[in-house]
């Protein structure tokens, strides 16, 4: 199956709060984007953790 599903994470305080999918061929490395964090109540840059 080429599509994973991750779960991102908040880079301020670190709780796990989105998942989604990704297609592992065309994107074999980490993703980063800009998420709203429900903790932080802020906009804050959220990674790919196992």
């Amino acid at each position: 199956m080429p599509r994973e599903i991750i779960t991102m994470q908040c880079g301020d305080c670190k709780e796990r709060n989105y998942s989604t999918t990704k297609n592992r061929k065309t994107t074999p490395d980490r993703i980063e984007l800009k998420k709203f964090c429900r903790r932080c109540r802020k906009h804050t840059p959220h990674k790919e953790v196992k």
